[in-house]
């Protein structure tokens, strides 16, 4: 260790004349300390949040969805996707329609989005992991069926184990509404419902029915083989993929990923938690302050060494990096115990769940989720060791060796 640290080290531990200096260093400490477990622990729980959310979203959402940068519908009767199937990248490929319908079982009818997926569909996603009713069945020979999400399900009353039959109704396209039989301006086609999923997500549970794609490209006017969306399970890197279709797509298709997918969603997220990091930051500089008393306390304590090491040879430099080390070893100390304590805590509320969400009928954790990532902790440990030598800094600038002792 070099001589400044030495003699900053003494006196960070050492007795000071004064107790207050010591209960004030104290405090600054674990000010720090209580801050960054602070930080570590809340952003833990929202990466926790975020992995279960994203987990959830994955059972339904594919590797990578492809759209229309114009417009909400195209053709894959193409080269362009017979290539596109071809690729090693492309494990399985599914064409999709999602369009809002109406739905009538039992002189009830409710909005709903329709989502006609093609046989592969199974394939593609882990739709059979989160079915709660029924199983996966779509088309016979001679019927059609339907997945619906379990908050359409309850809303309407409805069981697979019924086989009741719901009435789908859309808007027929480039139509004039007939005002003497509206009804004749609507396609009408019916399905029995084959089972019943659960994600947990409102926009998924209370909102899609999964269909068979001839019965969607019949309830909304497309043609054969067009489509509004174009879903892909990938081998390998998602991200190499990605690039490779969209060179091999271009400019008029987009090809997203799971969270782009979920844009919105995830934009909302980052948002809270970089909000809540700015929060944080914000009373750990309130909690800087008492290493800059607690420094100014310390020099004033230590006018006489300040004299003697002057006296000795050391210039105003060096005392100032003394007293300088002396602040950056308190907020040092309290970031590493803060850093203890936030990454012990996550731990227990990972393994024992502490903290619960409340009554688990009502929410679909029990507990807390946390997930504590590197990248954080290494954030945390720089904002807080930067923030706490710029406290340091500060007093210690002004320190003179002409100042006269008592």
């Amino acid at each position: 260790m070099t001589m400044p640290f030495q003699i900053a080290w003494r006196y960070l531990w050492g007795h000071k004349s004064h107790n207050a200096i010591n209960i004030v260093s104290g405090v600054s400490a674990a000010a720090v300390a209580v801050v960054t477990a602070a930080m570590i622990c809340v952003m833990s729980v929202m990466n926790g949040f975020g992995t279960v959310i994203e987990s959830m979203f994955s059972q339904l959402d594919p590797d990578l969805r492809i759209t229309a940068v114009q417009g909400n519908r195209f053709s894959t009767d193409n080269d362009t996707f017979v290539s596109l199937r071809a690729l090693p990248c492309v494990q399985v490929m599914a064409e999709t329609i999602e369009e809002t319908a109406l739905i009538e079982y039992n002189d009830q009818q409710l909005p709903a989005t329709i989502k006609g997926v093609d046989t592969n569909y199974q394939q593609l996603t882990n739709i059979d992991s989160i079915l709660i009713e029924g199983r996966f069945l779509l088309q016979r020979p001679s019927s059609f069926y339907a997945i619906m999400g379990v908050g359409l399900s309850n809303r309407l009353n409805i069981s697979a184990q019924q086989t009741p039959c719901l009435q789908l109704y859309a808007p027929k396209r480039n139509a004039r509404v007939n005002l003497m039989h509206p009804e004749d301006s609507f396609n009408r086609n019916g399905c029995s419902v084959a089972g019943v999923f659960a994600v947990d997500q409102v926009q998924y549970d209370d909102h899609i029915i999964l269909v068979p794609l001839p019965l969607a490209q019949r309830l909304f006017d497309f043609a054969e083989h067009e489509v509004t969306s174009v879903e892909l399970k990938i081998n390998g890197s998602v991200r190499t993929a990605q690039k490779q279709i969209k060179k091999l797509l271009g400019d008029d298709y987009n090809v997203l990923n799971q969270y782009e997918q979920q844009e919105d969603f995830f934009h909302i997220l980052r948002i809270e938690k970089w909000l809540t990091w700015l929060l944080l930051v914000f009373i750990l500089l309130i909690a800087s302050f008492n290493i800059i008393g607690s420094l100014t306390m310390l020099i004033l304590d230590k006018q006489k060494d300040i004299q003697i090491l002057h006296h000795l040879g050391a210039d105003e430099p060096l005392i100032r990096r003394i007293f300088l080390l002396e602040g950056w070893l308190i907020s040092s100390v309290g970031a590493v115990s803060g850093l203890l304590l936030g990454v012990i805590a996550c731990l227990l509320q990972e393994h024992l769940g502490l903290i619960k969400l409340g009554d688990g009928a009502q929410y679909v954790l029990s507990a807390y989720p946390v997930h504590v990532e590197i990248t954080d902790l290494i954030v945390v440990i720089i904002i807080v060791l930067g923030l706490g030598f710029a406290a340091a800094w500060y007093p210690a600038r002004h320190i003179s060796v002409n100042t006269p002792t008592e």
